[in-house]
C-alpha cells in the first residue's frame, strides 16, 4: 500500500508542477525601492526635458510676434 501511496503521490507532484507553469500569474514583478526611486527620478528628468523645449518654443514664437509688429507700418 505505501509504494502504491507514494508512486501516485510522486505523479501527483509531477502534474501538479506542469499544471502551475501553464498558468501566469497576475502579479506584478517586484520592484526594489532603489529601482521605483530610479525610475521616478528619470521621469522627472524626461518631464522636465519636455517642458523645457516648450518654454523656449514660446518664446521663440513671442520674439516672432515682436518682429513682425515692428516690421508693419503704422498708419
Amino acid at each position: 500500500m505505501n509504494r502504491k501511496k507514494k508512486i501516485k503521490s510522486i505523479l501527483m507532484a509531477k502534474k501538479k508542477k506542469a499544471n502551475k507553469k501553464l498558468h501566469n500569474s497576475n502579479k506584478p514583478k517586484y520592484i526594489s525601492k532603489a529601482e521605483r526611486e530610479k525610475m521616478a527620478a528619470e521621469e522627472l528628468q524626461q518631464q522636465q526635458q519636455v517642458a523645457e523645449p516648450e518654454a523656449v518654443n514660446l518664446d521663440a514664437v513671442d520674439l516672432d510676434k515682436k518682429e513682425q509688429d515692428e516690421e508693419k507700418p503704422e498708419g
